[in-house]
């Protein structure tokens, strides 16, 4: 980082930064691509580039794009959004098909955006099959609706399914991926799409207040993790699986280790445990960081814990769910 070549980004003057937009734009297999400073960013930019006020957006169901970024959908972009598929993280061509309205009636707000997460945070990481985005993105395409991909863990999903992220971003008008979560940079996301689009998104990362200067330093860091972090986004899955594994062997937990894909650890308690808030307080006095998410617990591996220190937060959190 520090001995990063940098230059004013706003007016695209910033050689490491150019110099990786390139190289992600080419990963992911589109014209163009446009750092910005975080994934909730890139995610309310898309919204704003690629629909009009009024506009439906269909997400699967506890997407970020309404769940965790403070209404900013309807704030920025005044769209309205129409959640499907349940708690599994993804929805088929036929739910797309019959819940999208068209542009045409007079009284329903027209779908011109579907979104996928992958992974799917609130669904525990999931990896969004290939078959199911390839089917609902034809399907967009020959109903005229833009495809976004909300991709701030695609590369932890192409690691789980086996595929390129390329592969998994192709489908898709629009990608954006994250490089501060399993690549272990400090900060940044880059959207990447057709060449006009990124030239409109740019305008909105401004008005935004997203139009940076010398993130060349940021972009460094994120091509080292391009580099030498992706090799280890399976050791961190493995972690997962194994904080899982232990937790499975507590009454007061329930969860399905087989359900773990990814980094993602979500588990609900069984009758009689405490409630989550309760025990987020116990683990984190016995030095385990975890959230309460509705009525579950979001735990999540990543490049700075070992095996023994995941297997060891593990057996804390299952004492903290004893009742």
């Amino acid at each position: 980082m520090a001995a990063a070549a940098v230059g004013d980004d706003q007016f695209g003057e910033d050689p490491t930064t150019n110099e990786l937009q390139e190289r992600v734009a080419a990963l992911l297999r589109k014209e163009a691509a446009l750092w910005l400073p975080t994934g909730t960013m890139a995610n309310q930019v898309a919204l704003r580039t690629l629909t009009r006020p009024g506009d439906d957006v269909v997400v699967a169901a506890g997407a970020h794009i309404v769940w965790s970024e403070a209404g900013a959908g309807a704030a920025n972009a005044g769209v309205q959004f129409t959640e499907l598929g349940g708690s599994r993280g993804y929805f088929d061509r036929e739910q797309f098909l019959a819940a999208r309205k068209p542009r045409s009636h007079e009284l329903l707000p027209p779908t011109t955006l579907v979104a996928f997460e992958n992974t799917h945070n609130r669904a525990g990481g999931v990896a969004v099959p290939m078959a199911v985005t390839e089917e609902v993105c034809a399907a967009a395409a020959e109903e005229e609706v833009t495809t976004l991909l909300d991709g701030a863990r695609l590369w932890n999903a192409a690691v789980a399914l086996g595929v390129d992220p390329g592969s998994l971003a192709s489908p898709f008008d629009v990608v954006w991926v994250a490089f501060s979560k399993g690549l272990g940079a400090p900060g940044g996301s880059m959207m990447a799409g057709p060449a006009d689009v990124i030239s409109r998104a740019r305008r909105q990362r401004r008005m935004l207040g997203g139009a940076m200067r010398q993130v060349g330093v940021f972009a460094a860091a994120a091509a080292h993790g391009l580099d030498h972090h992706m090799e280890d986004l399976a050791t961190d899955h493995a972690n997962a699986r194994a904080i899982a594994s232990i937790l499975a062997q507590s009454d007061a937990v329930a969860i399905d280790p087989d359900s773990v894909q990814t980094n993602i650890v979500f588990f609900r308690l069984a009758p009689g445990a405490p409630d989550p808030d309760t025990v987020v307080e116990r683990a984190g006095e016995g030095g385990v960081a975890v959230f309460a998410v509705g009525d579950g617990i979001r735990a999540v591996t990543h490049r700075d814990v070992t095996a023994e220190e995941c297997r060891e937060a593990a057996s804390i959190l299952a004492a903290a769910a004893e009742a």
